[in-house]
């Protein structure tokens, strides 16, 4: 059971610019004040640094009392000679990553997590980005996190993707019991709907990722400048994105707000996912989720046909 936000820890892992230490525990601890029980991170994340950093600022706090999950599929190895990362991550290191989506890499990759959170056990354990290893997926990744489950060395698992149609692949060929659905069941972006039905009719829970579309919707107001899926937003999306914000500004509820708010309308969803570098920001994001949206604002939402089935 977990609280309709959870906090995503790719940004206090030095996404896209460095964040102090300081301010990564900041975020971190406004987060657990704020009620978030709930926290993602991967090794991807800063080549280790998200789940150090995470694992330092929940060190004081009963382990019974959270749940936190991280990722497999992207094996940190030592290169001998430090460098900047390449991966969007502003960090300097002798880490690398390679992909591996072996028995013995989502082994190897757990066992390094544990270490570098300090823990020992992880609650959930996401299959990340198998877009290209689809096949080995199946064959050994998801197989070995049944056998680590059967074992009581994790109590879920799943996949985390930016896609939706391999997370209905795995929900339905996979005893998998969480997805983490990132950036495709959105106010603009409602593709994953037939993956929120077909979780919902095997009782798989979702984790919704990516809710601002990765910034269009994360302001009052869209501007020219905003991104979708990480890349400038397409001319059509910044009008759509612009119509939902007046559309919220009718009923005087700010465009966070419902982003944050809309996939917990489907029975699948059980968490939103919000990533935070500051403290400020994790305080902000948490507010969202107490702003009172009247059932008209969906349903003026759902006739004006903002959303599209699918961005490609």
């Amino acid at each position: 059971m977990v609280g309709p936000m959870a906090l995503g820890c790719a940004p206090i892992a030095n996404l896209g610019r460095e964040v102090t230490p300081e301010d990564a525990y900041e975020a971190i601890r406004a987060s657990w004040d704020a009620g978030a029980r709930y926290f993602d991170v991967a090794p991807h994340y800063g080549l280790g640094l998200g789940e150090s950093r995470l694992g330092a600022a929940l060190r004081d706090k009963p382990r019974e009392d959270y749940i936190l999950s991280s990722k497999i599929g992207r094996l940190l190895v030592e290169s001998g000679d430090s460098q900047s990362d390449d991966e969007g991550f502003a960090v300097t290191t002798a880490l690398r990553r390679r992909r591996d989506y072996s028995r013995d890499g989502v082994r190897r990759s757990i066992e390094s997590s544990l270490t570098r959170l300090g823990v020992d056990r992880l609650d959930i354990v996401f299959v990340h980005d198998p877009d290209d290893f689809r096949e080995i997926a199946l064959k050994e990744t998801f197989p070995a996190l049944e056998e680590l489950r059967e074992d009581g060395l994790i109590t879920s698992y799943g996949a985390g993707m930016n896609q939706s149609e391999m997370l209905l692949d795995f929900v339905i060929e996979t005893q998998s019991d969480v997805m983490m659905c990132a950036g495709r069941y959105t106010l603009l972006d409602r593709s994953g709907a037939e993956l929120m039905n077909a979780a919902m009719s095997r009782d798989v829970s979702i984790v919704a990722a990516g809710v601002f579309n990765s910034g269009l919707l994360a302001r009052d107001v869209p501007d020219a400048s905003a991104t979708f899926d990480y890349l400038p937003a397409p001319s059509e999306l910044l009008e759509r994105a612009r119509g939902l914000a007046e559309v919220c500004a009718d009923f005087k509820v700010p465009l966070p707000a419902a982003a944050a708010q809309f996939p917990l309308r489907h029975p699948a969803v059980s968490t939103v996912c919000l990533g935070a570098r500051t403290a400020e920001q994790a305080t902000r994001n948490a507010g969202l989720f107490g702003v009172g949206i009247p059932e008209a604002l969906w349903a003026a939402i759902d006739s004006r046909r903002f959303e599209q089935s699918s961005y490609q």
